[in-house]
């Protein structure tokens, strides 16, 4: 789709890779030309919209677009299923936002991505093999049918080692699981690095504990301005109170207070449920009575949010 400064923000392309998963290509020229591997966006479907954190999964310099990969899994997300669309303009996308992860200097390192943190690890994966490290990729999916980008991945890891939680394709077992494998066969590692639900990059920070490797998380606490202003996405990490937002979202994962972190995920359980309600609702009186059917089906499933901490959450 050709386009135009005019049009920035504009929904280029969009990829359904299962029911809830989904990735949307936006058109933003300084922003693609800014970002750098680990960095965020605060997106705006439209004025009414809530503020919702997303970490930047590509970013396309020569084309001028970056890259989310969403999973409908709340209100906003959902509605955004349903109106983002090629075509389709966002309200507003602010970024790139949090400091960049450091992939320079290293020989070899392991990136571990878990159900949709698969998709924030790819930057990392590309930028240490653009600075010539030696990179080891672990990706984890509950099954098959959830598995995407897998041939972009090989296309910038050395080795790659696919696990899914039924064993219906690469090995069956956690993302920890790779892990081992990789650290049982390269005695030289230098960083592992992982993204996925809190409880999966625990699990691989209590992996890589006993080896002594330096291993990175990026978290995802509650947010809301970004900016550090509002202290909504504040983290324990070694002790002290760090803000995702404007620290990280980067931390060392051997540090991380992942106990409070989960519990403060839960803390708005209720509302979203209840936000999720209305929304549902809402779209029922809206729609044609089959279209409404549909979204009371959805809701009947959707209103019962899933766990944010699982260790992987569906690809």
């Amino acid at each position: 789709m050709a386009v135009t400064q005019q049009q920035v923000g504009l929904i280029v392309a969009r990829e359904d890779f299962s029911e809830l998963t989904y990735s949307l290509v936006v058109y933003h020229p300084l922003m693609a030309k800014a970002a750098q591997p680990g960095q965020f966006v605060i997106l705006m479907s439209h004025e009414e919209g809530e503020r919702i954190p997303l970490t930047l999964a590509d970013y396309d310099r020569k084309a001028g677009t970056v890259t989310l990969v969403v999973q409908a899994v709340g209100k906003t997300t959902k509605e955004m299923q349903r109106t983002c669309k090629g075509g389709t303009v966002l309200h507003a996308l602010v970024g790139p936002m949090g400091m960049p992860s450091p992939v320079g200097g290293k020989s070899k390192v392991v990136c571990v991505g878990g159900g949709l943190g698969v998709a924030p690890i790819f930057p990392q994966v590309r930028g240490f093999k653009e600075n010539g490290a030696y990179v080891i990729g672990v990706l984890g999916f509950r099954t098959k049918n959830l598995i995407f980008w897998d041939g972009k991945f090989k296309t910038w890891c050395d080795e790659l080692i696919l696990c899914t939680d039924d064993g219906s394709a690469g090995m069956e077992g956690f993302v920890s699981d790779g892990i081992k494998l990789a650290l049982q066969k390269h005695c030289d590692v230098d960083e592992v690095v992982a993204i996925g639900p809190p409880v999966m990059m625990k699990a691989c920070a209590d992996t890589t504990r006993p080896y002594g490797i330096k291993t990175i998380v990026s978290l995802n606490p509650i947010m809301v301005d970004g900016t550090g202003m509002c202290g909504g996405c504040r983290v324990k990490v070694g002790g002290q109170v760090k803000f995702a937002c404007v620290d990280g979202p980067d931390f060392d994962g051997h540090q991380v207070d992942f106990e409070d972190l989960m519990l403060r995920l839960r803390r708005y359980a209720e509302e979203e449920r209840a936000a999720m309600a209305r929304w549902s609702e809402l779209c029922r009186m809206q729609l044609a009575p089959e279209n409404g059917a549909i979204i009371a089906k959805e809701a009947e499933h959707g209103t019962d949010l899933p766990e944010l901490c699982e260790q992987t959450q569906g690809g």
